[in-house]
């Protein structure tokens, strides 16, 4: 839900600024970009990469054109000036206006890039932190919430491309681990395999 104030969306903003400091921390204490990650034929590197870039292109086919550039030489700094630049423009007047994306129609901007970046920010943790050996830091409830909503939908998330066949996962596994297998991670994952 978008706020309808000069100031942009707090509660959007609110949540981005929470995600992208949890993906900060995990950022932090990456020793090895190059090392493997549960998203397959992707290293450390590549995750930040794909959150920077997608974004970038994802924004720009709806008219919104992001100033930072990506260095690949040194993938922590391209993330805290990425999501500096996000956080700004969700506390921007920006937030509240109409963004159109040719395949998505038309929605607040703050909204869309709720659903669609900061929900992929939330996600990829999990994978950066697998890839780290360190704990993703993500709260349980948030990722059952999220799988909820994405259920009912699961047909058309699978035919879009953007996530493999469902892991199973014990009945009983907590939100963290359930919303994995759901999007097609492997909770048994370790990038010492």
């Amino acid at each position: 839900m978008s706020a309808s104030h000069p100031g942009g969306s707090p509660s959007l903003a609110e949540r981005h600024a929470r995600l992208a400091d949890g993906f900060t921390a995990v950022v932090e204490r990456v020793e090895d970009w190059d090392a493997p990650t549960p998203v397959p034929e992707w290293a450390a590197r590549d995750v930040v990469e794909h959150l920077v870039t997608w974004s970038q292109g994802f924004l720009a086919s709806g008219g919104v054109h992001l100033r930072r550039e990506v260095d690949p030489d040194d993938p922590a700094a391209a993330w805290r000036a990425h999501a500096a630049e996000i956080q700004e423009l969700l506390e921007s007047p920006a937030a509240d206006e109409d963004f159109t994306h040719p395949h998505l129609g038309t929605d607040p901007l703050g909204g869309v890039i709720d659903r669609f970046y900061t929900t992929d920010v939330l996600m990829h943790t999990w994978d950066l932190a697998e890839s780290a050996g360190v704990p993703s830091g993500l709260d349980s409830q948030e990722c059952e919430h999220l799988l909820q909503g994405m259920t009912p939908h699961e047909q058309l998330l699978r035919d879009s491309g953007q996530y493999g066949p469902a892991v199973p996962v014990p009945p009983d596994a907590d939100g963290v681990v359930r919303l994995m297998g759901f999007i097609g991670r492997d909770p048994e994952w370790r990038a010492s395999r």
